[in-house]
């Protein structure tokens, strides 16, 4: 009998979700932080994030294309961490005027 191999599972979710992880605490930790802590809980939040990828690809148990994955994930997270960051920074700076 011949076993029928299961297609695996699209890993692009996974990539997908961390982000939108980083995005949702990102806006979170921008609005309800004041603008002196703000920084460091981001930084904090972007660890969080970097662990949250390797847990979610460890998950899919798929060797291949895991460190590409795993980048995609931190380095969208880290641009879109960055967005956010300058965005608030940048209201920051409009409103001191």
């Amino acid at each position: 009998m011949d076993d029928v191999a299961l297609a695996p599972r699209n890993a692009t979710h996974g990539v997908i979700a961390v982000w939108a992880v980083s995005l949702v605490a990102a806006l979170v930790l921008g609005f309800t932080l004041p603008a002196e802590v703000r920084t460091g809980w981001i930084l904090i939040a972007f660890g969080g994030i970097v662990l949250l990828s390797f847990a979610v690809q460890l998950s899919y148990a798929r060797p291949q294309g895991f460190i590409a994955r795993v980048s995609a994930s931190v380095g969208g997270a880290l641009l879109l961490m960055g967005l956010v960051s300058a965005a608030f920074g940048i209201s920051a700076l409009a409103a001191a005027l």
